[in-house]
């Protein structure tokens, strides 16, 4: 199948991120228990939830994106060259600057997405955040209730 896939129907991409707030500390009374109760079960007993929020950039719930960078072939003559875009700055103009690149140049049925690990944790961890940020989901990243086989 691979074979079949043409180049300049990929789009590579990768997202960068972190926690949503600076410091545990920071977080109101309510963010800071569903912390606690959404890392219980990974936290050592040695690590309390303030310790253990510098990993808290995993969680779309407590994360942000800070940057999502792709890549792409075009075509110029005989000539392939491989283009890299990065979209960074406020978190919701990032994800609306990534939702009009893949609307507008990446929504075909032909287009596919390509990242390391991306279907486990950047296309969910954008998806939510678009919901977070009241952004529509691009059909390319609504995979909800989608077979394997029809992604």
């Amino acid at each position: 199948m691979i074979e079949k896939i043409q180049l300049n129907n990929i789009l590579f991409l990768d997202i960068e991120t972190v926690p949503e707030s600076e410091d545990f500390s920071t977080l109101d009374s309510e963010m800071q228990t569903l912390y606690e109760q959404k890392t219980q079960y990974q936290r050592k007993d040695d690590f309390t939830a303030e310790a253990f929020y510098d990993r808290a950039g995993i969680w779309a719930e407590f994360g942000k994106i800070i940057c999502i960078s792709v890549g792409y072939f075009v075509n110029k003559g005989d000539i392939r060259n491989f283009r890299v875009t990065s979209f960074f700055g406020e978190e919701r103009k990032i994800l609306n600057d990534f939702n009009n690149l893949l609307n507008n140049h990446f929504s075909q049925p032909q287009h596919v997405l390509c990242g390391h690990n991306a279907k486990e944790f950047d296309f969910p961890f954008i998806a939510r955040r678009m919901i977070i940020n009241q952004i529509s989901i691009p059909a390319k990243l609504n995979l909800f209730g989608k077979k394997p086989w029809e992604i």
